[in-house]
């Protein structure tokens, strides 16, 4: 495992590179929460999103519609926008690859699997994502989550 030293606003943690399924455990669990929410977004269902998320007011959003969400309650807004289209289908992770650090995680990915688009026809979705966690009271929280737009959803 590659270990590197990231300086980030003026602060040295050690950061651990891990390919997804050697170690990390916690964080993969997380992410893996993370996808059975967004897929119980596409039946319309918010509240498993609601659980996987920070409330903070510097959490961010920019997903496959497009926009820039700062903040909890615009992120939320947006997740409701999207649960109201219960768009079906489902997603999962590939080539995932995860960066480690005390209280930061960073996942990047490819998000593959099928959706019916606001006309109504099925269309396969294939798009990176990066997205980041936050540990808050000893259970790492999404803080951060960024998408390739889906042409169909753009706004």
């Amino acid at each position: 495992m590659p270990m590197f030293i990231l300086a980030a606003g003026g602060l040295l943690t050690a950061n651990i590179t891990l390919a997804a399924g050697k170690g990390g455990q916690d964080i993969e669990q997380a992410v893996g929460e993370f996808y059975t929410a967004l897929n119980a977004l596409f039946t319309g269902d918010v509240g498993p999103m609601k659980e996987v998320w920070s409330h903070a007011d510097d959490v961010t959003y920019m997903g496959p519609g497009g926009g820039f969400q700062v903040g909890w309650d615009q992120v939320l807004k947006n997740w409701e926008e999207q649960a109201a289209m219960k768009l079906s289908g489902k997603v999962e992770p590939t080539e995932m690859r995860i960066t480690v650090g005390r209280d930061l995680a960073i996942v990047s990915d490819i998000e593959k699997g099928q959706n019916t688009n606001t006309a109504g026809k099925v269309e396969k979705v294939s798009i990176r994502a990066t997205n980041l966690f936050r540990k808050e009271g000893g259970k790492w929280k999404m803080i951060g989550h960024h998408t390739d737009l889906v042409p169909s959803l753009a706004k």
